[in-house]
């Protein structure tokens, strides 16, 4: 079966533009009787010599490559912390709450007890440094002086964290759900309805 271009009157066998994947109805129109008897007659030719070692060196090639976990035992292969899934990140890392949030609060909770430490932001400059240090599967010392001396650098680090994560803690499926808890007439029956909702969360978001 062959296939005619409306635009270039150029043919293209069907099975070609099968291989490739792609060939939109609009730009093609089936052209049956069209076709010399001497193209249907006609045998693909061979793939070259050349061709055919370039087929066997990519499929080698493709066969060799390192798995993700030897990449990870090299130190070639980084784990993100930073806008990656939260059990994904979770399950790659073996914890059960991720360490940047770990470490974060327990140095909010001995350091961090002042007036807006989540509402006022800290420099941006330790900010990102110590973004870079836990996306580098590093944990950073959060005593040194840089740090106590901006302590809210550490808090807006934990809202960044949140902030990036692509299924929010909340998750975007129960969002309907914790809305309308939270719209509840009563102080009472908003509390029920919050806690029977955050029983759904998945297990790492529940965590």
């Amino acid at each position: 079966c062959w296939l005619s271009s409306s635009d270039h009157n150029t043919q293209f066998p069907l099975s070609v533009l099968l291989q490739v994947g792609f060939f939109p109805s609009e730009c093609v129109e089936l052209i049956n009787d069209k076709v010399p008897q001497s193209v249907t007659n006609s045998v693909p030719k061979p793939v070259s010599k050349k061709h055919g070692k370039l087929i066997t060196f990519l499929r080698t090639f493709m066969k060799s490559r390192p798995t993700k976990q030897k990449l990870k035992q090299r130190g070639i292969l980084k784990e993100r912390v930073f806008g990656c899934d939260l059990g994904e990140h979770l399950l790659n890392s073996g914890h059960d709450v991720p360490q940047v949030l770990k470490s974060c609060t327990e140095f909010i909770e001995k350091h961090g007890i002042v007036d807006g430490i989540y509402r006022l932001s800290g420099i941006a400059s330790n900010i990102q440094k110590l973004r870079h240090e836990f996306d580098s599967e590093q944990i950073p010392d959060l005593t040194k002086d840089i740090y106590i001396q901006d302590i809210h650098c550490v808090g807006s680090l934990c809202k960044l964290y949140f902030r990036e994560l692509p299924n929010p803690l909340l998750t975007y499926q129960l969002y309907e759900k914790f809305s309308d808890a939270v719209s509840a007439a009563t102080d009472e029956e908003r509390l029920v309805k919050i806690h029977d909702v955050i029983q759904q969360l998945p297990p790492p978001h529940y965590r």
